[in-house]
């Protein structure tokens, strides 16, 4: 068996550019799979991992997945608001340990601001529980402060201390600029891997203040200036959405259940996991559809495979005829074209999981700043071993075929100077 394993290298590495080029191919298939498998499985768990100890999220009454998706995950924009009435009776209620509002509709530079109290930096929890921390500075304390992402300050290079502006809108490009309030930057939150490091959170207070003298998106009247104000800076009539932590579990779906059927205002309250849960279901098609098609590219990296290894038999038959000459049998010339494809699919693998680790780990920190997707290379996992084991075998397995060939070929060839 040492022998033909040593003859099976040798004869590959005088075919060491057809075989570098199988190799190749099989090795882009595999990274092809494996990379499509660790952004499947980042962006499953960057979503479940994105909001976490929240009990449920209030919003107007809209779907389940809209709501989801624009309170937590800022993608989208909202359809209507919730009173801020509503919000006091939910947060003033004895089964309710906190309520967090958030009030959305602005942007600077194209990343998400976000209105809401300094109890979102204690309560909102992400991952496994992990409660928000700074990286430098702290929450904004004064009416034109500003804390920002991780994310933001990475790619605008802000600091602590920054003079900063809002725009109204949600666009890149804004044509209303909240250009009469200028904000400073009190606090940048130390890195997530989630929407939150790209986000620009101020206080309610603030939102109200920007928006005096705004009706219809569009500056209705002269704004007020820092410093001109005349009254007490209040919170706003409306708000997007908020976010709720029960007392105790049974509490849940009771608070739910009343929210929903509220008839004071229309109110839909969603229970983030189930809606998450939901997500995947409808995008299940496309994930089985990216799996299919990366599945499909590493069949067709074995069939080339296949086909290099038969259209070179023709060119084959005076070695394998000379093999049998010195006394290697037909089982032999066998498992020499057995042992070569399964060579070409094992070395196929290992080239395609370390390009793999290398492009993840080249596009992981563009990922992270420009999408919030969080992806480690790490160490292969049971699936990673799992493709790996799967592809050697059908490697082996598709080796027969040539293999069957020239056992059947070299049983009749001989010497014979016709070869």
């Amino acid at each position: 068996m040492k022998r033909l394993l040593s003859l099976a290298w040798h004869s590959l590495w005088s075919r060491r550019v057809t075989a570098l080029l199988t190799v190749f191919a099989i090795a882009i298939s595999v990274a092809l799979l494996l990379g499509v498998e660790k952004l499947r499985t980042g962006a499953r768990e960057g979503f479940a991992a994105t909001v976490s100890g929240t009990d449920l999220i209030v919003g107007p009454r809209s779907g389940p997945l809209n709501l989801l998706l624009y309170s937590t995950f800022h993608l989208g924009e909202p359809t209507a608001s919730v009173s801020w009435a509503s919000y006091e009776l939910v947060r003033r209620h004895p089964d309710v340990a906190w309520a967090v509002p958030v009030s959305l509709g602005d942007s600077h530079r194209g990343f998400r601001v976000m209105g809401t109290s300094r109890d979102y930096f204690e309560h909102f929890r992400y991952g496994r529980r992990v409660p928000l921390a700074f990286a430098e500075g702290g929450a904004f304390a004064d009416l034109h402060d500003a804390v920002v992402g991780a994310g933001v300050a990475a790619s605008l290079g802000y600091r602590v201390g920054d003079a900063i502006e809002l725009s109204h809108g949600l666009g890149e490009v804004s044509f209303a600029p909240h250009d009469d309030h200028a904000f400073r930057i009190s606090g940048i939150l130390s890195p997530t891997g989630t929407p939150v490091d790209r986000l620009v959170i101020v206080s309610l207070e603030a939102v109200s203040a920007i928006h005096e003298g705004w009706e219809g998106g569009a500056r209705a009247a002269p704004g007020l200036h820092e410093g001109d104000h005349d009254h007490e800076p209040r919170p706003p009539e409306k708000i997007t959405a908020f976010l709720v932590g029960m007392k105790s579990r049974p509490s849940v779906l009771q608070m739910q259940r009343a929210l929903n059927e509220y008839r004071g205002e229309p109110l839909t309250a969603v229970l983030p996991g189930v809606a998450l849960s939901e997500l995947w279901r409808m995008v299940g098609v496309a994930d089985r559809a990216l799996q299919a098609v990366a599945a499909c590219v590493v069949l067709a990296g074995l069939v080339g495979m296949v086909a290099t290894l038969l259209t070179g038999l023709g060119e084959r038959r005076r070695e394998m005829a000379v093999l049998r000459s010195v006394g290697a049998r037909p089982g032999h010339v066998f498992g020499l074209l057995v042992l070569e494809s399964t060579f070409l699919a094992l070395l196929g693998v290992v080239a395609g999981a370390l390009l793999a680790w290398g492009l993840l780990a080249a596009v992981s920190p563009w990922l992270d700043r420009q999408l919030g997707l969080s992806l480690s290379p790490g160490l292969p996992g049971h699936y990673d071993l799992a493709i790996g084991a799967a592809v050697v075998a059908a490697g082996f397995l598709a080796g027969t075929i040539p293999a069957w060939r020239a056992y059947r070929n070299s049983l009749a060839d001989g010497l014979s100077m016709k070869v």
